[in-house]
């Protein structure tokens, strides 16, 4: 999530500068307004890629996050305070970080200090989507309903993303042991034999010297392509940092043969679902779609959702720009259309959720059975070509000898 440089007055008339990490722009101005502060100044910090924090995995796991709500919603239910519940909540959690964040929480609602303005305070742990939430069971009084949405969305999220990366973990891990098997034929078994064929002086076919020269190639200049590993990698992520490139990419994966379409309707289902349980939580529609546009996870997506909330700034209709762009398939469209003309927008998007969810998981079973026997022949092909390349001059070789 970017970081923000601020210069703004507070109501006191005095200046003031910070930072502030929100999804975008308009969201970080809106959450500076709410603090009382007016805005005169605010910019995208620009971190290199040497610049910028590393973190290892989520700072809490869904399966700890998703608990917590639960939990919450429990103990705001039984009528317990907030204070106190979120005191609870600190000691029994099972991240060290989540309940750290919540123990600093605790201490700000003592200090009169709101649950969502407190929360923001900790934007790696607790996202624009669960904040706009939070306020919006602030405002209407039903927090423990809110809760229990938040929590049903964050499972259906982790699952439909864990789906994906199911379908994505099979190639990637067969593919690795592929090239893993086949340099360590190629520099050590292939060289082995070099020197075998060598000293008989025979003529090598065509496949032997192919392979020989590969292995030559990778034995005497390994650096060259540790190097162009290391300028493909450093490439995509200085291009991934740049609004354009990022665009480019997420436009290539969803343009991807197999997988392409299974990003798209990952993508549409984490979409409709977020913005049905903002509709359905009463969060205004254009501040939720600003969220979704930075939680979509796809800049060919969120633009298509930044079109949309231009729509709904002129007048017109949600689906109308919707119905324009290839990204989004024509059901999304006509769903929210009709949703649009019936008021019932939300169970509208809760309906394409589900499909596309189901989507989803029928697409990775079908993956998992077209990659697995293609990646086998793949790797029998890689193989097979080594050792066919070491076995044919031998043969000639033990024929000549008899």
């Amino acid at each position: 999530m970017p970081t923000f440089t601020y210069e703004a007055l507070e109501r006191s008339g005095s200046r003031t500068r910070g930072k502030i990490t929100a999804t975008n722009k308009v969201v970080a101005v809106n959450e500076l307004k709410q603090q009382g502060l007016l805005v005169s100044a605010i910019k995208e910090e620009k971190l290199t890629f040497l610049h910028k924090e590393i973190v290892l995995g989520r700072p809490v796991k869904h399966k700890h996050f998703t608990v917590f709500l639960r939990q919450f919603a429990t103990l705001i239910r039984a009528g317990i305070g907030l204070v106190d519940s979120i005191r609870i909540l600190a000691k029994q959690s099972e991240s060290k970080n989540l309940g750290k964040a919540l123990s600093e929480i605790e201490t700000d609602l003592r200090r009169g200090i709101q649950l969502s303005e407190a929360c923001i305070k900790h934007p790696k742990i607790f996202d624009p989507l669960f904040i706009s939430m939070i306020k919006a069971g602030e405002a209407s009084g039903n927090m423990e309903l809110i809760l229990d949405r938040l929590a049903g969305f964050y499972e259906r999220s982790h699952f439909t993303r864990e789906k994906v990366k199911a379908a994505m973990t099979y190639p990637i891990t067969v593919g690795l042991i592929a090239v893993a098997v086949t340099m360590f034929l190629l520099t050590y078994i292939v060289p082995t034999f070099v020197t075998m064929f060598a000293s008989f002086q025979a003529e090598l076919p065509l496949i032997t010297r192919m392979v020989m020269a590969v292995s030559n190639s990778l034995v005497d200049t390994w650096y060259l392509y540790v190097l162009g590993i290391a300028a493909i990698v450093i490439g995509w992520r200085i291009t991934a940092d740049t609004p354009k490139g990022r665009y480019a990419i997420d436009y290539a994966l969803l343009k991807f043969p197999i997988f392409g379409k299974l990003l798209q309707k990952s993508a549409v289902a984490r979409m409709t679902r977020t913005l049905s349980t903002l509709f359905a939580s009463t969060v205004p529609i254009l501040q939720a779609l600003t969220i979704v546009e930075g939680v979509v996870g796809n800049k060919v997506m969120g633009q298509a959702i930044h079109d949309a909330q231009d729509s709904l700034r002129q007048g017109r209709s949600l689906s109308e720009p919707l119905k324009k762009t290839w990204v989004f398939p024509p059901l999304v469209s006509h769903m929210l259309s009709v949703g649009e003309e019936t008021g019932s927008l939300d169970l509208m998007l809760t309906k394409v959720a589900d499909f596309y969810e189901a989507e989803v998981e029928t697409a990775v079973d079908q993956i998992k059975a077209l990659i697995e026997p293609i990646m086998i022949v793949i790797l029998a092909v890689l193989v097979g070509v080594i050792v066919l390349a070491i076995m044919v001059p031998m043969f000639e070789i033990f024929s000549k000898v008899q």
